[in-house]
């Protein structure tokens, strides 16, 4: 058990110190009034991954330092009267590039995204905005992401054309030259009766023809033969990802977010969580996550803004 926890760690720490080798960006932290949310913002900037700003009711985040005995001294600090305000106010200072990310304390996803998706005040960008759990688990020997578990409820064919899009951009920036990807349904067979197995024939089309770039896309496959080599052989399948999948691209959110939590809290695995396809990166984690978590997750934003600066470098 010990080799298993010391190889998810190291995979993550690799993540961790890619970024501290960039300068740390400014980040609004909405509303971090628990212990965990405020570790792991505070967690982040020892590190040098940020610099926090801390958006919420002033009073009560001093408190909870106090309590808990933080040094929030350093920290710029914003008050707010509640989470609805606080996350008005942190999609601003993105808005305006006060703040280079975003990462979500203690409110509600439901109470944070919604002015993220504001269509006029948000942070929307031209593709549609979708959520990738990064995953490292010790039965697996590679980073897997899974998109997406926490936002898109019932995607469409067309939104899973940026979901996936947006992953592949996410594997880039955390440097997997070609992600394999798989689009996952119950079978490995294209059938009228199983939606998603003819959204993943069709994105596997769209990748043929260029509507999708940058990765190799199979589908449908079952998450079985999507991860393991032995799957993929006893179902006698000839895949360039099977087996191998860097990508898992999940049906809709109910089913990915079970994937990812069942992995999570029965096979081990440790979780990272961002939003992609936004204007900034956007941290996105669960209320229950710990403190290693969201401090992983503020590494992968700022690998990802790193990414994108050099992105509108090279196309200037």
């Amino acid at each position: 058990m010990s080799t298993q926890t010391s190889t998810v760690v190291s995979r993550f720490d690799v993540l961790l110190e890619r970024a501290r080798q960039l300068p740390p960006i400014p980040v609004a932290v909405c509303y971090p009034l628990t212990k965990v949310a405020l570790a792991g913002a505070l967690e982040s900037a020892s590190c040098d991954v940020i610099r926090p700003i801390l958006v919420g009711p002033k009073a009560k985040i001093q408190r909870l330092a106090e309590v808990e005995g933080f040094d929030i001294g350093s920290c710029e600090m914003i008050d707010a009267e509640d989470e609805i305000q606080s996350a008005k106010i942190s999609v601003e200072l993105c808005r305006t590039k006060v703040a280079d990310a975003l990462m979500k304390g203690s409110l509600h996803t439901d109470s944070f995204m919604r002015p993220v998706l504001a269509k006029d005040t948000g942070l929307r960008n031209l593709r549609r905005i979708s959520h990738t759990f990064v995953m490292e688990t010790p039965a697996y020997s590679r980073i897997l992401l899974i998109t997406d578990a926490a936002i898109n409820i019932l995607p469409t064919l067309d939104d899973k054309v940026d979901i996936v899009q947006n992953a592949i951009d996410l594997a880039h920036v955390l440097g997997v030259a070609v992600p394999k990807v798989a689009i996952l349904s119950a079978v490995e067979t294209v059938q009228s009766s199983i939606i998603s197995t003819i959204h993943a024939a069709a994105l596997c089309k769209m990748a043929d023809r260029g509507q999708i770039t940058g990765g190799i896309l199979d589908g449908p496959l079952a998450f079985d033969t999507a991860v393991s080599p032995e799957a993929m052989k006893i179902k006698h399948l000839v895949s360039a990802v099977a087996g191998q999948a860097d990508i898992v691209v999940v049906p809709d959110l109910e089913s990915g977010n079970m994937l990812a939590k069942q992995l999570e809290y029965l096979g081990g695995a440790s979780l990272a969580g961002i939003v992609t396809g936004a204007s900034v990166p956007i941290i996105l984690t669960s209320r229950a996550d710990s403190a290693k978590t969201r401090m992983t997750s503020a590494a992968v934003a700022l690998l990802m803004h790193a990414w994108h600066k050099d992105e509108d470098v090279r196309e200037r």
